[in-house]
């Protein structure tokens, strides 16, 4: 996701328009990312905060089969296969080695699931890494690799596109591309959206826990036309203010700032400063525990800086672009949104909490699991009409390029609102700083004491036992989080790791 920001954000820079052919393949690429994302978050990263995977060892096979059946024509719903799955499971257990599953909080009071639901969830776990290790395969075909794609480009992408050739995009890898987003959907609508009611109806308790800040930023993503037509995307672009979804705001990028009031970072300028990226610094300025690793006396908590929009904390990702199109009136959202609501029987503010976040990455899933088959075919017939074109590089000369230029590049990655912001200066770059998801989420307060997203979701929260606090980790894990992303390396010797040569 930061490649097709990055590249985004030069071509917004130089004025560049990609081709049709590019741009479809950028959405495939970017849209079975979201549907394998998401479904790994769902059972890899995020069910075990809801399903006893030890009390599945309870369950009967029989019984578990009835269960799924009844929520889906999926068909490896047999006796049989959840016997297996158990058999497999209690090996596990009775080793004492459980892996991936050694720590968690099993037989913590806080779980609701009956056994046998436990055991469908568990076994759908297992299936889900197969599947996604198959699914995946698209990028691959159209990226070179999985993860850290090659074949994005300023102008476009460098994967060919040739009816005739083996080595370019053809008839036969188009049919596999197909073959392989048709089984995507299938999981999607057949296991994880009937697995993610059913589980979710055992805890709808949890549709007024985990708020937030009620503010919820979309870039939105998915050109039909241009990524310079916001009003073409797929995913529709857009401000949520207090949680009225009765007015949708346009987004202008040039209201974002960022305040290192309470960050281990400073500005020139001192931390009552807000600096839009483009202005932006990013200067440690680590004033956390020293060894013996006790708090100092200081207001900074974090190495995240807190981003706001017109001075307002954000929430992004699946639920802030969800509640962005159902207010836009995107029809297929609409209807889904309103059939997940009306079989949980919850009302519309249930959208705005740990429930409703988990939800809508589900919702968000199938939306775009729908889609893939459509762009494909899209791209099928711009081809057949003959248009072979996939990169528009008649600005590469940069003896051609102005004095200064600055860009944007925004995509709206699985986890949320990703913006890259770029100045070029006499061919090379000035100034490059990032926004991503998890700095809009995890922000620490501003110079306003406001929380961020992921501070202000936790206030409140009930715990059963803080020595196993899993409900932090159900409202945090609803986020997606990756710290990865929005920290930074820092080296206080300031060794170089890396030098990079540009040719």
């Amino acid at each position: 996701m930061h490649a097709v920001a990055s590249v985004r954000g030069v071509e917004d820079a130089l004025g560049i328009e990609i081709p049709p052919n590019a741009r479809l393949i950028r959405n495939l690429i970017e849209g079975i990312q979201y549907v394998q994302d998401h479904v790994i978050h769902f059972y890899h990263l995020h069910a075990l905060d809801w399903v006893d995977l030890v009390n599945a060892l309870e369950a009967d096979p029989a019984e578990t089969a009835k269960l799924a059946q009844s929520i889906s024509d999926w068909p490896k719903s047999s006796e049989k296969y959840f016997a297996g799955v158990q058999a497999k499971l209690k090996a596990f257990v009775e080793a004492g080695q459980l892996g991936p599953f050694a720590n968690a909080y099993w037989g913590h009071p806080a779980y609701k699931l009956p056994p046998e639901a436990n055991l469908m969830a568990v076994a759908h776990y297992l299936e889900a890494l197969d599947w996604q290790r198959e699914v995946i395969k698209a990028h691959a075909i159209l990226g070179g690799k999985n993860p850290h794609l090659q074949t994005y480009l300023v102008g476009g992408v460098a994967i060919p596109v040739d009816p005739n050739s083996a080595s370019a995009l053809n008839a036969d890898k188009i049919a596999w591309l197909k073959s392989l987003f048709v089984q995507a959907r299938d999981f999607v609508e057949k296991v994880y959206i009937p697995d993610l009611l059913a589980v979710a109806s055992f805890y709808t308790e949890w549709a007024s826990i985990g708020g937030g800040v009620g503010n919820f930023l979309s870039y939105g993503d998915f050109p039909q036309i241009s990524i310079n037509d916001p009003d073409s995307y797929f995913l529709p672009q857009g401000i949520i203010l207090n949680r009225d979804l009765s007015t949708v705001y346009d987004v202008d990028h040039q209201k974002i700032a960022e305040y290192v009031a309470h960050s281990w970072l400073e500005y020139a300028e001192g931390d009552s400063a807000a600096k839009h990226p483009w202005e932006g610094e990013t200067k440690p300025n680590y004033t956390g525990p020293q060894p013996p690793y006790e708090w100092l006396d200081s207001d900074k908590y974090s190495w995240m800086k807190a981003p706001r929009y017109e001075d307002k904390p954000m929430e992004v990702g699946p639920l802030a672009r969800m509640l962005v199109a159902y207010g836009r009136g995107h029809s297929r959202v609409k209807e889904l949104v309103d059939m997940v609501l009306e079989k949980l029987g919850v009302g519309a503010e249930a959208l705005f909490s740990t429930l409703g976040r988990t939800a809508a990455r589900g919702i968000e899933t199938l939306v775009v699991a729908e889609k893939l088959v459509e762009w494909t075919d899209e791209l099928v017939a711009n081809i057949k009409s003959g248009d072979l074109r996939i990169h528009n590089g008649d600005k590469w000369d940069s003896s051609t390029w102005p004095k200064e230029a600055k860009g944007w590049g925004h995509t709206e990655a699985p986890r949320g609102a990703l913006g890259h912001w770029v100045v070029i200066k006499d061919g090379v770059i000035a100034n490059y700083q990032c926004v991503v998801p998890s700095t809009w989420n995890a922000s620490p307060r501003d110079t306003e004491g406001q929380h961020g997203p992921y501070e202000a979701s936790l206030l409140d929260t009930p715990i059963a036992d803080p020595e196993k606090p899993i409900e932090i980790l159900r409202t945090l894990h609803s986020f997606d989080p990756c710290m990865a992303c929005a920290v930074h390396v820092v080296d206080p010797e300031k060794r170089e790791y890396v030098r990079i040569q540009i040719a």
